[in-house]
C-alpha cells in the first residue's frame, strides 16, 4: 500500500521505516529539511510540500499524520481538506484531544473524507517490539487500513483494535496516558522509599530486577525503570522536573465532567506540576504560618 506519512521525527520516522520493512511504499513529508533528509537516508522517498505528498498517491489516498497536538494539527488538516477529495483516508496518529478529533472528524466527513483518530503508544522502542494502537473511525475506513495496522502491531493479532466511531481511538490513549501517570509516580514514591531506608542501603538496580520476574508489579516500565538504575543509580545530572504532554491533564477534566473518581491519577497530575517549582512560595508561606503559630524555626535560602 502508497502511505503519506506526515511528520518524520524520532517517532513518525520510526514508523515510517517499519511500513517500509514490511514492504509497503511510504512517501514521507516534514517541513524540516533534515528531517526529511534523514528519511531518505533510510531509503524512503520524501517530498517537500503537502501538495506535492498528495500528488504522488493514488486514490483513494491514505495520509498519517505524526504531528503535535493542538495548533500544528488543526493547520495540517485544513490544508489537507483543500487537497483531498472523497474516500481519501486521513488518519491521526498524534496524541489529539479527543474533543478536537470530534469536530475534525465531522468537518471532513461533510466532504466525504474519512478521518482516522489512532492513539498510539510504544515510543521509541516502536520500531522493534511493535506499537499498541487504538483506533477511532468508521468501519470502511479503519478495515481499508488493516494491512498498516497489522504491520506496525507488535503482531497482526496483537496490540492493536478498532475501539469505536471517530474520537474513540484518541480518549482511549488519553485515558491509557493517565493510568501511565499512576504507574510511574507508584514507581517513582515506592523506589524514593527504597533510597532513603539509608540502613539496608538497598541497592535499587537489584531489587528492580527481581521485581521484574514473577512479581505482581513486574511491567515493561518497570523494565525501563531497572534499565534507567542500571545506567544511572543516583539519577545524577537529571533535574527533578516532570513535563506534560497534556493528556493527563485532559484526563483529570474528564473524570470531573464524569464524575469519576480518579486519586491517584488526580494526584500523580498534581506532583508532576509541582516538580516545576523550583522556588516555591506554597511552601514559604507554610514554613512562615508554622513559625508564627508554633515559633517553629525558619531556615534561609
Amino acid at each position: 500500500m502508497d502511505i503519506g506519512m506526515i511528520g518524520l521525527g524520532r517517532m513518525g520516522g520510526n514508523m515510517a521505516e517499519r511500513l517500509r520493512r514490511a514492504g509497503h511504499r511510504v512517501i514521507g513529508f516534514d517541513p524540516a529539511p533534515k528531517a526529511r533528509e534523514d528519511w531518505t537516508n533510510r531509503g524512503g522517498e520524501a517530498v517537500d510540500a503537502l501538495a506535492a505528498l498528495v500528488e504522488h498517491l493514488p486514490s483513494p489516498r491514505v495520509l498519517w499524520m505524526m504531528v503535535p497536538a493542538g495548533e500544528i494539527t488543526g493547520k495540517t488538516v485544513a490544508a489537507l481538506k483543500d487537497l483531498l477529495v472523497r474516500g481519501d483516508i486521513l488518519v491521526d496518529g498524534g496524541n489529539a484531544c479527543y474533543r478536537d478529533t470530534l469536530c475534525r472528524a465531522t468537518e471532513l466527513q461533510a466532504s466525504g473524507i474519512h478521518y482516522v483518530d489512532c492513539g498510539t503508544s510504544g515510543g521509541v522502542w516502536g520500531l522493534s517490539g511493535g506499537y499498541s494502537m487504538m483506533v477511532g473511525g468508521d468501519d470502511e475506513a479503519v478495515e481499508h487500513l488493516r494491512p498498516i495496522f497489522e504491520a506496525l502491531a507488535p503482531s497482526p493479532d496483537t496490540g492493536w483494535g478498532h475501539v469505536g466511531k471517530a474520537g474513540s481511538g484518541h480518549f482511549t490513549k488519553m485515558i491509557h496516558n493517565g493510568i501511565e501517570y499512576g504507574l510511574m509516580q507508584a514507581y517513582a514514591e515506592g523506589f524514593s522509599m527504597l533510597l532513603h531506608k539509608q540502613e539496608f542501603d538497598l541497592d535499587l538496580h537489584q531489587v528492580a530486577e527481581i521485581w521484574r520476574e514473577g512479581s505482581v508489579i513486574r511491567s515493561w516500565l518497570l523494565d525501563l525503570t531497572a534499565d534507567a538504575l542500571e545506567k544511572n543509580p543516583s539519577m545524577a545530572g537529571i533535574a527533578p522536573y516532570v513535563a506534560d504532554s497534556g493528556e493527563g491533564r485532559w484526563t483529570v477534566a474528564e473524570a470531573i465532567d464524569l464524575n469519576v473518581a480518579a486519586p491517584v491519577i488526580s494526584l500523580a497530575l498534581i506532583e508532576r506540576l509541582r516538580s516545576r517549582d523550583t522556588d516555591s512560595f506554597s511552601d514559604k508561606l507554610l514554613a512562615a504560618m508554622r513559625n508564627q503559630f508554633g515559633g517553629h524555626a525558619l531556615k534561609s535560602e
